[in-house]
Formats: C-alpha cells, structure tokens, sequence
C-alpha cells in the first residue's frame, strides 16, 4: 500500500507541476491570436488559441475538462491580467486563498511560450491589496490601484518581467474621505502604428510625434472622482501634476468603475456603474483636441498639465436598457468605445468623435454577454474582443468591424468556474 501511495503521490505532484502545460498544441503566432481566462474556480489561468481568419477557438493550456477537480493550482486567486505589448509576459493579480497553504496576495509574471503556454517566471511579487492593474503603453511599468488602501503602486518592469516598486512622491488631496480606487490607465507614450502602409488612427500621421509627458487617471468609487498623477517616464514614479502641489480630483457620476485612455491621447472615460452614464474628458495636452479656446466654459490652462475638461454632452446615456457600465476598452485606434453592461450582461458600443471626443451609440448599441461580464479585452489588430463571463463559466467572443465598431458574437467558450481576468495577444 505504501508504494501504491507513494506512486499516487507522484502522479499528483507531476499534476501539479504541469499546470500550465498543454493539452494540445496547435498554436502558430504567425496565424493565430492567444486568449488567457483567470479562474477563480480552480485558481488557474487558461489558455487558447483561435485562428486570426475564422476566429476558431481551441483550448492549449488547463483545458475545462481536466480542471473541474484542480485546486490551488496558482496557490491563489487570479484576477486582473495584462500582456506586455510584444506579448512576450503576462502579469496576473493573485489574491490571497485561505485554503491554499502558504497562500499570499500579490503579482505573478509569467513568461508566454512560443507554443502558448504560461510559464512562472521568479516568485509572487508582493503587493498588499491590488484590485486592478494597468501596463504604461510602452511596456516599460506596471501600476496597481490598491482599492481601500488608498494608494496606486508602481512597478519599473525590468529584464526577464522583474518587477521593482518605485517610490511615488504624491500628496492625495486631504479634503477627501479615504478613498477606494477601483482602475486605472495612463496615457499613451507611443502612438499606433501605420496598417500596412495605411493610416488607420487619426493620429499615426508621419511626423506626429509620441507625447513627451504621461498621466496616470485613478477612479475612487467613494469620492466619485478621478485622480490625475504624473509618471516620471524615466522612472516610473508617480508624482503631483505640474504646478499641483497635491493630486487634483475631478467629478465623475456616481460609483465610477471602469477607466479608459483613447491611444491617440485625446480623451479620457469613465463608466459610472450606479449613475449607469460615461463621463468623458479631453485632456489638456496641447494637442488640436485640447480645449484651449478662452471662450470656452472650461478651458485647460495655458501650459498643458494632464488635466481634463469634460466633453460637451457629457456624461453620456446607455441605450438598450443596458445596466451597470463596468470595465470598458477604445479600440487601438480610437474610433470606438466598448463597456460592458455587468447588470444586464451586455457590451455597449459608441463611436468616439475625433475631434470632440463625444459619443454616440453604434450600430447595434448592445450585443449579448454571459451572465455576469466581468472584463473585457481587444486584440492589437482591432479585429477580436473578448468577455469573461463570471456567472456563466464562458468566455464570449466577438469578430470586429473595424471600420464601424460592430461586434458579430460567436459561439461562447466555456471556461472553468468564475472566470475573471482576461487578455489577448
């Protein structure tokens, strides 16, 4: 019996740690994209690739059908994930499970494998309460919102996805209730590319040069407001704005959850889940889309500053008895807005004026999710978006039309137990 048991034991610690290692493999980056679902039912991340031309899916990584009895695999939680833009690390919260030994709350790097399975790289990054996480569009930090801790950590992201935190220098305004920050997203220090010679962004003419500045903009779903830091593109540091001797805060609709910067550093928006609107900004960033008219009602000041000014309409109704706006995603080009609806289990799309920055609704306003949307994620060439379906163990998949924003669902994935996070590449 002994030998019996120590063969069984081996079995299941050979188990263990293959846990991100492939069923399958029939993932080609040339001609395939790749998904990563968190679950919170097993503790694991799941991978899949689906083919860039029909957009059909397969599982390569923790396929549903083994995980149903997995526990503890990542010895945590998963939940918020990003990829790096060369897509070559995932970076994953992972919280804290008391039926997990040793479990701890922090940030997991994991390397992406050229056949599409994840590999831990180092050990779990301390972190004391990350509730969301945003990648500087440059790939060169990582920021974490702290929720009820009432901070926003910094990460230089170095060789091999080392993680080092950078100490902020920022003073929160003290006329605030402490705050709880729920997202977060800088603007852009690169701009997007030319499609195949095309110009496809408004703001990838030749000759447009990437904004020499950076903004982190925080949502606090206590105060109703958005927090505006500096980042020391050096460094990474996060900083009082120029000329503020504290961090400024600006209005937003009641319990804002979800916050987005277009690519093209433009505009700024908000879903306010109670308030069920989008508050949008434009930044006052010198740009041709920074409100600097003095006739203005708001204008930005004369040395741009980060600042925003809300957009003329602002904040913006749902259509479609669309409920609950949550996370929300631009497209990589700035033309459209996509908000997932986590009360009435939709994804809401506007298109977003190039110059204005004011929205309206798209055509259809609505597509349907599963139960309980809770993140969304759209892949660099704009043509696929996905949805974590909390309630529902599925992962929703859309073809995108770039030219107009219209989402076309296909078959839903199924996922394991409460899927969370999720990212393409």
């Amino acid at each position: 019996m002994s030998k019996r048991f120590a063969w069984l034991l081996g079995v299941i610690v050979l188990v263990a740690i293959g846990l991100l290692v492939a069923c399958s493999n029939n993932y080609n980056s040339s001609n395939d994209g790749l998904v990563l679902v968190g679950s919170q039912g097993s503790g694991l991340i799941q991978t899949y690739t689906f083919g860039l031309s029909n957009g059909q899916i397969s599982s390569i990584a923790n396929p549903t059908s083994d995980t149903a009895q997995l526990v503890c695999v990542l010895n945590g939680i998963p939940s918020s994930i990003v990829i790096d833009p060369a897509g070559a690390y995932a970076y994953v919260i992972i919280n804290q499970n008391s039926a997990c030994p040793g479990s701890a709350t922090g940030i997991g790097a994991f390397k992406v494998n050229s056949d599409g399975t994840l590999t831990a790289v180092g050990s779990l990054t301390p972190d004391p309460t990350p509730v969301a996480l945003f990648m500087d569009p440059s790939g060169k930090f990582l920021f974490a919102a702290e929720g009820l801790s009432a901070t926003v950590n910094s990460y230089a992201i170095g060789s091999g996805a080392t993680l080092t935190a950078v100490q902020g220098t920022f003073n929160l305004p003290p006329q605030i209730q402490a705050p709880n920050f729920s997202a977060l997203a800088a603007t852009p220090t690169v701009l997007p590319p030319l499609v195949d010679g095309v110009q496809v962004a408004t703001c990838s003419s030749p000759g447009n040069n990437a904004p020499a500045s950076e903004y982190l903009y925080v949502t606090d779903s206590v105060n109703y407001v958005v927090l505006e830091f500096s980042v020391d593109t050096s460094t990474g540091a996060l900083g009082n704005p120029p000329n503020h001797s504290e961090v400024p805060t600006f209005a937003t609709g009641a319990v804002p959850s979800g916050i987005v910067v277009d690519p093209c550093n433009r505009f700024v928006y908000v879903s306010n889940t109670q308030a069920n609107t989008i508050g949008a900004w434009a930044i006052c960033n010198g740009g041709p889309t920074s409100p600097t008219s003095p006739t203005q009602p708001q204008p930005c000041p004369t040395v741009p500053d980060g600042s925003i000014v809300a957009v003329a309409g602002s904040p913006f109704s749902l259509t479609g008895g669309a409920n609950g706006p949550g996370p929300l995603v631009v497209d990589p080009f700035g033309k459209n807005l996509y908000v997932l609806e986590t009360l009435s289990n939709q994804v809401s799309t506007f298109h977003i004026s190039p110059v204005s920055g004011s929205l309206s609704a798209g055509t259809p306003a609505v597509v349907a999710t599963g139960l309980e949307p809770t993140s969304i994620a759209i892949r660099a060439d704009d043509n696929w978006l996905f949805v974590s379906n909390f309630n529902s163990a599925t992962m929703s998949e859309y073809v995108v039309t770039p030219d107009t924003g219209q989402l076309s669902p296909l078959e839903p994935v199924v996922t394991d137990n409460f899927p969370w996070g999720v990212a393409v590449k």
